[in-house]
């Protein structure tokens, strides 16, 4: 929800953002089956329009669509949000000849809704602590669950190398190398306070540096791997 401000959106075309969870006109229209009763879905709607209708432009060609969260307690997988929401990333990652980056919420629960369903790469992004590590690894088995190929691990805000020699030892056993590293960078933080991209803020940061190379290493696995 709050990706818009690393993007660097303008903030009037932020202001125009609502998330496609929160469309109850949308939702109802694409999913709720009337007078079939609660809980009757349809579960495969039709979400073809809904990328171009409701994505804003931002900087450099990069457009933004926000989905939003499922908020509500014990609705499940099957509640009318996450119906169309599965239905629309899975349209974007299949249907569409486009490069899409997804990011999704901490956590697990994405993955318990399938909604991580299709992708090519998933990276899984940890943080040099024990609590990090601990959901990485549950994350990086959902994933290998779910048919997912391609999983590499990248971890944040590092302080030392010694931190990357703990880290290594610890995933030994997780058939995941270490994919990348990114440095512990206070000029993020200020963007971050700011609320202004942190490309736009210091794109000389050593996190920013850092972030660059991941983009070229990603670039020339979907040239070379993926062939797209």
């Amino acid at each position: 929800m709050n990706l818009s401000y690393t993007l660097g959106i303008e903030q009037d075309v932020k202001n125009t953002i609502v998330p496609i969870s929160k469309m109850r006109g949308l939702v109802e229209e694409r999913v709720i089956i009337k007078d079939a009763g609660p809980g009757v879905y349809n579960i495969n709607p039709n979400v073809s329009d809904i990328p171009d209708k409701y994505k804003v432009s931002g900087p450099d060609g990069l457009e933004l669509l926000v989905l939003g969260s499922i908020e509500e307690p014990s609705t499940g997988c099957l509640c009318p949000e996450n119906a169309l929401i599965r239905t629309l990333l899975y349209n974007l990652f299949v249907k569409r000849n486009e490069v899409i980056i997804v990011d999704f919420e901490a956590g697990l629960e994405h993955l318990g809704r399938g909604t991580a369903k299709g992708i090519d790469v998933m990276l899984v992004i940890t943080e040099p602590s024990q609590k990090s590590l601990d959901i990485s690894n549950k994350i990086l088995d959902l994933c290998k669950k779910l048919g997912i190929v391609n999983i590499f691990l990248i971890v944040n805000k590092v302080i030392d190398d010694s931190q990357i020699e703990e880290i290594n030892s610890r995933i030994e056993s997780w058939n995941v190398p270490l994919y990348h590293v990114i440095p512990s960078d206070p000029e993020i933080g200020k963007a971050d306070l700011m609320g202004v991209s942190p490309i736009d803020h210091d794109p000389d940061s050593p996190a920013m540096q850092s972030i660059k190379r991941l983009y070229l290493k990603l670039k020339e696995l979907k040239e070379h791997v993926f062939d797209i």
